[in-house]
């Protein structure tokens, strides 16, 4: 890939040419074949060509309204592109927009990624008649409300009432306590003309728990708020400052009855109530959310390893054997150590994200047919995956940032707004320890069931694998053997956690206060479930015929590499009963030395396979082609700052002290 400067860093250079394998072969399997990465690369030269769309990295001087502005005016040009281009291919969509805007916030990014696929999901065949012209039209522009300020993960005890009136045949809509108000959806501040509202239904005086509802918040012609609606923007945050995240306040406004979203729950006219066959059903666009951060947080993690291994190989620093030249840092063994294994997990990630995409897409049909036996794995595999990736990204992005020493604190690196976009992913759509007890329950579920002799789900077969049995690791440290030990892990930690409930509650506690008293056990077995998929999916997809002999050499080393390094980082929970030998632990950590040694001379041409250009990942350290100092040096001559060469505060405030201390008399010591 040919990006930025025509002039290559000498060193990037070198690093390129002594790759063993091709970089772009494993660009191909990313992005689905030759055929994709070739429209990939033509729609961002199109951002590149055209000068609406050019990406410097002047938000980071911009104020937060200016970025609101600004990531608006783009995003709305770029939706008018799309459709001059014909784009309706999603991944070609998210190529497109990944070139134009980076990691700057997108305020109509929930109305296309989350309520349009809610209406398709959660609508009747008559409301998508009537809701999804005017949703892909953007006449109606929406946001999905759920969060409130006193309830987050815990939707059951959602305050906001959607009471139904049969006389009129229209819901009174209420937020009836400060706690009530709706908080955080992203656009509803100053954006959205409508929302899909997660409110508590209330018909014939009874409550039928939590269902969406279609609400009207602002005049579809003068964008001003409706009567009863009390709506605004929350402030600044941590990150996502071109996004206008909301509240709202709701006080008696009525809804026609035909609002509430009906595919499988319905309210009749005269109030009697059809339930779903599933309470779950109503969370099918929450899942669909969590399936997507788990991909999104794999890509935070591959570009900040992207920025960091690119430059680690850049910079320069002391040498490594007296009167010797200074070293790229690359070649000291703890950057490696450090950042290595963020690459293996960033492509780890990557592999599940795609897995748990898939299984939606090809389990969710069957379960809006009524087919209800893989809900539970989707709840809690989008779940689970959710809550690991999103930690693991948020550590690892921190990690690379460390790794660039203090050019890292700069937003001119990149990596500040990386990281900031992807932490909240450790608490928006579920608060991830919630999520971790709730994949736990899933897991508890499974355990009872097989020790009452019923089958278990698919993803957990080896639950019932013998938990006795002892490593059959060797010096190769097959990948076989490597899945074997991070299921056994799981197996015993599910068989001590529910050993533990069992034994509180016949001591005569309740079952709720066993599991409060288990939790952390119990999230300790449910992160290791994971964490056992991720390594379990890696390893299937390296041994599948998806790659060349030199690339699928690279992809296991990289394989082997998450797998050691995670027991390595987490030994105690792996020889707790003597699983391992030490000279079993000792062939591991071996191995780990060898393996940094291994990847080091393909560590620029993995991160090049990723085929970020420089308009998305918007760093001087991460450029393709290494001139990082040029870049660092342009960027601060162009900080709005260095527009006057004296400052108007100088005039103001440090002239006037200096004149006032220089009548004074200086002390001698």
């Amino acid at each position: 890939m040919a990006a930025g400067s025509p002039k290559i860093n000498p060193d990037l250079a070198r690093e390129r040419r002594r790759a063993t394998f091709d970089p772009e072969q494993l660009t191909c399997f990313l992005y689905g074949g030759p055929e994709a990465v070739r429209r990939k690369r033509y729609l961002e030269n199109v951002v590149k060509q055209d000068p609406v769309l050019q990406n410097e990295q002047r938000w980071a001087f911009q104020s937060r309204q200016e970025r609101v502005e600004t990531g608006l005016r783009k995003h709305m040009y770029l939706d008018k592109l799309q459709a001059d281009l014909g784009i309706t291919d999603i991944k070609e969509r998210e190529h497109l927009r990944a070139a134009a805007a980076g990691h700057e916030g997108y305020a109509l990014g929930l109305h296309y990624g989350m309520i349009i696929p809610t209406i398709k999901n959660q609508a009747s065949e008559e409301q998508q008649r009537k809701w999804l012209p005017m949703a892909e039209s953007l006449r109606m522009i929406a946001t999905y409300v759920q969060t409130e300020l006193g309830h987050g993960t815990f939707i059951r005890g959602l305050e906001t009432t959607a009471t139904y009136d049969p006389q009129t045949e229209e819901f009174i809509v209420n937020t009836p306590t400060l706690s009530a108000t709706k908080y955080w959806p992203g656009g509803l501040g100053k954006t959205v003309n409508h929302c899909v509202l997660m409110a508590q239904l209330y018909t014939q005086g009874k409550n039928r728990g939590i269902h969406m509802f279609l609400v009207q918040l602002r005049d579809m012609d003068t964008h001003m708020p409706l009567p009863g609606i009390e709506v605004g923007d929350i402030g600044p945050k941590f990150g996502f400052d071109e996004m206008d995240n909301g509240y709202l306040r709701i006080h008696n406004v009525r809804i026609p009855r035909e609002n509430m979203l009906m595919k499988y729950s319905k309210v009749h006219k005269d109030g009697t109530y059809q339930k779903p066959p599933s309470d779950k059903l109503a969370y099918g666009s929450m899942v669909l959310l969590r399936c997507s951060i788990t991909s999104m947080s794999a890509k935070c993690l591959a570009e900040a390893c992207v920025i960091s291994i690119r430059y680690s190989v850049v910079r320069r620093q002391t040498e490594i054997s007296p009167g010797g030249e200074e070293a790229q840092i690359l070649d000291y063994q703890t950057q490696q150590y450090q950042l290595f294994p963020l690459l293996a997990a960033s492509f780890a990630m990557r592999f599940a994200g795609d897995f748990i995409s898939n299984f939606y897409k090809e389990k969710y049909p069957e379960i809006a047919r009524g087919n209800f036996d893989f809900l539970p794995q989707l709840h809690a595999m989008s779940a689970g995956l959710k809550a690991f990736s999103s930690w693991v990204s948020s550590a690892g992005v921190e990690t690379c940032r460390l790794c660039c020493g203090g050019h890292g604190y700069s937003h001119a690196s990149g990596l500040p707004k990386i990281y900031v976009d992807c932490t909240p992913a450790c608490t928006y759509e579920g608060e991830n320890m919630v999520l971790m007890l709730q994949v736990a329950r899933f897991l508890m579920k499974e355990y009872t069931n097989m020790m009452r002799g019923k089958p278990l789900s698919s993803l957990i077969q080896f639950l019932a694998c013998d938990v006795t049995k002892k490593s059959c690791m060797t010096d190769k440290v097959a990948l076989k053997c490597l899945v074997l030990a991070y299921q056994h892990r799981v197996t015993r930690l599910v068989a001590d956690a529910a050993a533990s409930i069992q034994e509180i509650v016949r001591k005569g506690k309740s079952q709720q206060e066993a599991w409060n008293s288990c939790s952390v056990q119990l999230f300790w077995a449910a992160r290791a479930f994971c964490h056992a998929f991720v390594v379990e999916n890696f390893v299937e997809t390296v041994s599948e015929k998806h790659f060349d002999d030199k690339t699928r050499e690279v992809m296991t080393s990289l394989c082997q590499l998450y797998g050691v390094h995670g027991i390595i980082t987490n030994l105690g929970e792996f020889i707790q009963d003597g699983f391992f030998t030490a000279d079993q632990v000792q062939i591991l950590n071996n191995r780990l030395m060898f393996l940094l040694r291994e990847i080091r001379p393909n560590a620029v041409g993995l991160v090049d396979a990723f085929d970020f250009p420089d308009s998305a990942l918007q760093s001087c350290l991460g450029r393709y082609d290494g001139q990082v100092y040029q870049a660092l040096y342009d960027y601060a001559k162009n900080s709005p700052l260095n527009e006057k060469e004296v400052l108007d505060s100088y005039y103001k405030y440090i002239k006037p002290a200096q004149l006032s201390n220089s009548s004074k008399p200086y002390s001698r010591l």
